[in-house]
């Protein structure tokens, strides 16, 4: 698997545009690796997790033809991971050249709102499939495995455990500790690539809600590691910073690099 990192930032982005804090200040300054957007993924060109309203931008920036995106897999409806309205591009008569429908795959809240946003497009270029907790289902030639998140109590956010080509990936994003029915999934399973929410910096709490921080990515790795459920030669990379935490890229490539842990950045490309 191709691995594209589109976009790395929590929801405010960082730098935040409004915001005139160090770090802020300093990203822009330092630019690079230090300017990100709101986070994003695609598969093989073809399967994209979440879709904010930066994705126009980030394609642009990329090289990337969205038109060739086959799937998208909607993890929760914060407007910093599905801003369904801006699809509408896609309809006929706005896109040209596309032969394919996209599938919108999401629980039952991303169906309504897409719905809403798209519902009387939907057809030949606009399709949607209702995803529930822990069961596979076919998406273009993966396999992928819907998994709950603990990040909004009144929404079932989804994690997505992808296998295709004969790997795997766990896209973690957005969550804190992964709630116990998760963990139970994934203790019989190899991980050949984990993203994970890594929001916050060092807080001193291990098994954080919501998001995860420095100290539960560090506590997941100890247990994927001892429990085998990271392959071999498996790989986590970790995404969703804030600027809140204060720290530039370089300040966390300095925490992780003892652990073998990647940190991602926008524009990163990685094979699985």
């Amino acid at each position: 698997m191709k691995i594209h990192f589109l976009g790395t930032a929590a929801s405010e982005g960082f730098p935040n545009v409004f915001c005139s804090c160090e770090a802020c200040l300093t990203a822009r300054k330092l630019g690079g690796k230090n300017i990100r957007t709101r986070a994003s993924v695609i598969i093989d060109d073809t399967l994209k997790f979440d879709y904010s309203a930066d994705s126009q931008m980030q394609a642009l920036r990329d090289g990337i033809d969205l038109g060739r995106i086959e799937h998208l897999l909607v993890t929760h409806t914060h407007y910093d991971h599905f801003y369904p309205g801006d699809l509408t591009s896609r309809i006929e008569g706005f896109a040209h050249g596309i032969e394919h429908p996209l599938w919108i795959h999401g629980n039952d809240l991303v169906m309504y709102h897409a719905r809403q946003a798209l519902g009387k497009f939907e057809g030949a270029r606009i399709r949607f499939n209702r995803m529930k907790p822990f069961q596979r289902t076919a998406v273009g030639s993966a396999w992928v495995t819907p998994l709950p998140a603990d990040h909004d109590p009144m929404e079932t956010c989804l994690l997505y455990f992808v296998e295709k080509d004969g790997k795997t990936l766990l896209y973690g994003n957005d969550t804190g500790w992964f709630p116990e029915e998760t963990w139970a999934w994934l203790r019989s399973k190899k991980i050949d690539m984990a993203i994970l929410d890594c929001t916050h910096e060092m807080t001193g709490i291990k098994q954080k809600s919501y998001h995860m921080n420095a100290d539960t990515i560090l506590e997941v790795h100890e247990i994927f590691v001892k429990e085998q459920i990271l392959g071999e030669a498996g790989q986590i990379y970790v995404t969703h910073f804030t600027h809140n935490s204060t720290l530039l890229h370089e300040d966390w490539e300095t925490m992780f690099e003892p652990y073998r842990i990647c940190v991602a950045y926008d524009g990163l490309t990685v094979h699985c």
